[in-house]
């Protein structure tokens, strides 16, 4: 299983004393280095962590593959496709969050997704919808057009007790079947973490992890480096 690592809560920091200091490009190359797979990073319209000399500077710099996460506002769709990430996940976003909130409802807007997906796919983008593992939201998220699914991992990651753990590690496995059956690749996150990350790495048909605030906050601790090698060590 691959793990891609999302260096936005370096930039967080960063913008905390608007500085120059952390950089996240470093920390993407720290992230390679430790034997990351991609690196992370979510372009907010907002632009209240990553901003768009970041995005350039990690296009140019990142070895492995570049997954930009994304609203599918207008403008934010026109820079992707200057800037040609590897991997381009559509994901909802509102302002006043602090972080994303549930997977995108792909259902209800299709025709707009499906418009984003083809002109993001037409710039030789690799397509991934971020969304909750709901039947309905897995078959239209094929309709559209896109390469892969990242199943929203939140839910499990909030289970407290043993049975709601279990309803919803099931609820993945059963998305991760049925994207597969119709010919979608399968990725996951959203709350995934030192303690919790092992179930969801088992889940046969899983393809990557991706995973940033855990790993970003050990960093603190014990060095980005080794964050991102323990966590490795874990799915692996």
């Amino acid at each position: 299983m691959k793990l891609g690592v999302n260096v936005d809560h370096v930039a967080t920091l960063r913008q905390a004393r608007r500085e120059l200091e952390p950089d996240p490009i470093e920390a993407a190359r720290i992230c390679e280095k430790a034997g990351a797979d991609s690196i992370v990073c979510h372009l907010r319209e907002d632009r209240r962590h990553i901003n768009d000399r970041d995005l350039i500077r990690l296009k140019k710099m990142v070895r492995t593959r570049l997954n930009l996460e994304m609203s599918i506002n207008r403008g934010i769709v026109e820079i992707a496709c200057q800037v040609r990430p590897n991997q381009a996940t559509l994901v909802p976003e509102k302002r006043q969050e602090v972080t994303t909130e549930g997977g995108l409802d792909v259902f209800s807007q299709k025709n707009k997704v499906r418009q984003v997906v083809q002109r993001l796919k037409e710039k030789g983008i690799l397509v991934s919808l971020f969304i909750d593992p709901v039947k309905k939201q897995i078959e239209e998220s094929k309709t559209v057009g896109a390469d892969y699914i990242e199943l929203h991992t939140g839910r499990y990651a909030r289970s407290k007790n043993p049975p709601g753990i279990k309803e919803t590690l099931d609820d993945l496995k059963r998305a991760v079947d049925l994207a597969t059956d119709i010919g979608l690749g399968v990725n996951a996150g959203h709350g995934l973490n030192y303690n919790n990350v092992k179930a969801i790495a088992r889940i046969k048909g899983i393809e990557e992890l991706n995973i940033g605030h855990s790993i970003i906050s050990h960093a603190v601790f014990v060095g980005l480096e080794q964050a991102v090698k323990e966590m490795l060590g874990l799915i692996k």
